[in-house]
């Protein structure tokens, strides 16, 4: 059977995105496993987003059988690839800026106020450095990368 929304401007059809939180509860405690798909898709694609907030929302005071823990591995799951992405994308953005500032990683460290090894751990995602330090780093590359060009 198809899902429906009772009391609701919107429609089953309608992106989820748009969904109230009522059509979320609706969807994870009537809905088929085609309707949780479109659920799941939503949070892979906005971890954080509002139709993640709906469903733990609603996982709070609704357990369906059989989809409430689905659904909180699912929030996990997702937030945790989109941290490791966002690890790497910061990795990466270190790594670049040692590169362009033609430093030797020592020095590079020395500058930022840390040591070669801590240095290391920003550069494979091991540690994420904090937004000053971030903020310090693309200083001190800017910096090097003016000296090396003058």
């Amino acid at each position: 059977m198809a899902l429906r929304f009772r009391n609701l401007n919107i429609s089953p059809d309608d992106p989820v995105e748009r969904w109230p939180v009522e059509a979320v509860q609706t969807a994870l405690e009537r809905g088929s496993v085609r309707d949780w798909r479109r659920l799941i898709d939503a949070i892979d694609r906005d971890p954080w987003g509002k139709t993640s907030r709906q469903v733990e929302h609603v996982l709070s005071y609704s357990r369906p059988y059989g989809v409430a823990n689905l659904m909180e591995r699912v929030v996990r799951s997702a937030r945790t690839a989109a941290e490791r992405v966002e690890r790497e994308a910061v990795a990466g953005r270190i790594r670049q800026a040692i590169a362009d500032s033609g430093l030797a990683r020592s020095e590079f460290a020395s500058r930022i106020g840390t040591s070669v090894s801590r240095l290391s751990t920003y550069t494979t995602g091991k540690v994420v450095p904090s937004a000053a330090l971030m903020v310090r780093i693309d200083r001190v590359a800017e910096e090097a990368r003016r000296r090396t060009e003058t």
